[in-house]
């Protein structure tokens, strides 16, 4: 796929309110409740950083999405049109957890492993 320029305007400066319902849905698969509202907690009080797309794939041991998922696709012309992405939630463990915005780090990895994805990242609790 073709590299392009992103800059901070594809990005919100905060991820949208559904993004934390849906990664405590994502969470409550893996942990017990309590830890999963104080991780929820914690990322809402979070500074956003920046992450290299390729970096939070390696942290994470996921694979990249195939190109032509449909949410994948989405996002890249989401980014081609100009409209924002939310910033992605992690999970710092022993294996990165994306709680929320893997197929938008996938996305973005196919415009070019090297573009930083705003995150907001705490520790596991």
């Amino acid at each position: 796929m073709k590299q392009m320029n992103i800059d901070t305007k594809v990005w919100l400066k905060n991820p949208r309110e559904s993004n934390y319902p849906a990664a405590a849905d994502y969470l409550d698969l893996l942990l017990p409740r309590n830890k999963v509202r104080a991780i929820v907690a914690a990322l809402r009080k979070e500074k956003t950083v920046k992450k290299k797309a390729k970096d939070i794939l390696r942290a994470s041991r996921l694979p990249l999405l195939p190109a032509d998922n449909i949410h994948v696709q989405e996002n890249i012309q989401k980014v081609k049109s100009g409209k924002k992405l939310s910033p992605v939630l992690l999970v710092r463990s022993p294996r990165l957890i994306v709680a929320d915005g893997y197929h938008r780090v996938c996305s973005i990895y196919y415009l070019s492993e090297d573009l930083e994805i705003p995150c907001r990242i705490t520790d596991l609790r």
